[in-house]
C-alpha cells in the first residue's frame, strides 16, 4: 500500500531587508540555525545552500525551523527570481534531498568556540553576560527570527554588548535602528550596567 506524502507547502514571507525574502514551508527544515555566507562554507555543509548559492542572484542562505532566508544581490529583482526560487526550493524538499549535513552543529560548535562566539567577557562581567545573553534569547531572538533572521550574544566588556545578526538581519538597514530602539533600551532598562549595544557581521 502506497503511503501519500504530506504536501511540502511553500510560501514567502517579506523581512525588515528589501534584499532578503523568507521562503517558509510546513516542514522542519533545521533545528538549529545554519547561516551561510559563501559558498565554500554551503558546499562542505549544506546541500541544499550548496545548490542555492549556484543561483547567480544568491548572496547568502540561511536555514532555521521551517524556513530559509535567502538574501539576493541588489541588481536583481524578488518580481523577476521569486517564483523560479520558490519552485526549486519546494522540489528540493518534497524530493526528500539532504538540507544539511551530519556533524555541522558541532562543526558549528567548535568554529564558535574558537572565534569566541558568548564566552567573551571576564571573570567579574559573567553574571551580567549570562543575563544578557539569557534576555536576548527570551525577547529577542523570538521577534528576530519572526523576521527571518537571528541574533547571537557575542561579548559583554565595558558597558558595551556585542551581538552577531544572521540571516535577514545582517546587513539590514533597520537593523541598526532596531538594534539601538529595540535591544538596547530593554538591555539597559534591564541591565543597568549597558551603556551600548553594537553589531557585528556573522
Amino acid at each position: 500500500m502506497e503511503t501519500t506524502k504530506n504536501p511540502v507547502m511553500l510560501y514567502t514571507e517579506q523581512t525588515p531587508n528589501p534584499e532578503s525574502l523568507k521562503f517558509v514551508t510546513n516542514r522542519i527544515l533545521y533545528k538549529g540555525t545554519a547561516d551561510f555566507r559563501d559558498a565554500e562554507l554551503a558546499n562542505e555543509w549544506s546541500p541544499l545552500a550548496a545548490q542555492l548559492f549556484k543561483l547567480p542572484f544568491v548572496k547568502q542562505v540561511y536555514i532555521s525551523s521551517n524556513f530559509v532566508t535567502i538574501t539576493k544581490e541588489f541588481n536583481f529583482s524578488w518580481d523577476d527570481i521569486m517564483m523560479d526560487t520558490k519552485t526549486f526550493i519546494k522540489q528540493y524538499i518534497e524530493d526528500g534531498k539532504e538540507i544539511l549535513s551530519d556533524g555541522f552543529e558541532l562543526a558549528m560548535e567548535k568554529i564558535e568556540k574558537e572565534k569566541g562566539i558568548g564566552y567573551q567577557y571576564s571573570e567579574e562581567d559573567a553574571a551580567i553576560a549570562k543575563k544578557i545573553s539569557d534576555l536576548i534569547d527570551t525577547y529577542v531572538k523570538p521577534a528576530v527570527e519572526m523576521d527571518g533572521g537571528n541574533i547571537e550574544f557575542k561579548s559583554y566588556n565595558e558597558g558595551i554588548v556585542t551581538v552577531i545578526m544572521q540571516g535577514s538581519c545582517s546587513g539590514c538597514p533597520s537593523s541598526t535602528i532596531t538594534l539601538k530602539n529595540g535591544i538596547q533600551a530593554m538591555l539597559q532598562r534591564m541591565v543597568p550596567e549597558v551603556k551600548d549595544v553594537v553589531q557585528e557581521m556573522g
